[in-house]
């Protein structure tokens, strides 16, 4: 339920989409695989483009990618990328689209390394705990030291379009990292 009454991070603005995402998603810890993919594949999407875009195709995404099922999106073929290279409830970019498919293969082979995706990521915070940030309105970071330690650890073992500043997003997203600023009714 959207809660108009609150002070929220600015950033979201009126859009009602924005708005319930912000209030019921972002910021909050995300310790499910399936979830984390999902992020993992919508961020990539989201890369050049604004966030609000992705979330209008959120449908769409979830459609065209099998509801988030990384075993199911980790053997599509090329017939399927070009499936998708149609499908206009998404982001029509070949690079994105072969980026998921590779990505969701590496996804499950960190989840055997670790025995889970949420294993791995969380890992690299203190205590696999949320950093929760103290901002106000502005100066918020792009990307951090972790950030681009993951970053760099995943670009090593070959995923596409999750550079720092991609990381960062995806670690607020996730609830890695809580950037709500203070006075937000959500944080």
């Amino acid at each position: 339920m959207i809660q108009n009454s609150q002070y929220r991070c600015k950033w979201c603005g009126t859009d009602e989409l924005y708005i319930k995402y912000h209030d019921e998603e972002w910021g909050k810890p995300v310790y499910d695989d399936k979830v984390l993919f999902e992020f993992l594949v919508l961020e990539g999407a989201q890369a050049g483009l604004s966030w609000i875009t992705i979330l209008r195709r959120r449908e769409g995404y979830r459609k065209a990618f099998a509801n988030f099922d990384v075993q199911k999106v980790a053997t599509f073929s090329a017939a399927d990328a070009e499936r998708l290279m149609q499908d206009e409830g998404i982001i029509r970019n070949r690079l994105k689209i072969n980026s998921t498919i590779k990505n969701a293969q590496l996804f499950i082979a960190i989840q055997q390394e670790f025995g889970s995706f949420a294993d791995y990521i969380w890992a690299y915070l203190p205590h696999k705990k949320p950093i929760v940030n103290d901002f106000k309105n502005g100066g918020i970071p792009v990307s951090t030291e972790i950030s681009d330690a993951i970053a760099k650890d995943m670009k090593k073992r070959g995923f596409k379009f999750f550079g720092t500043t991609i990381c960062y997003a995806f670690m607020q997203a996730t609830g890695m990292v809580n950037d709500h600023v203070i006075g937000c009714f959500a944080r």
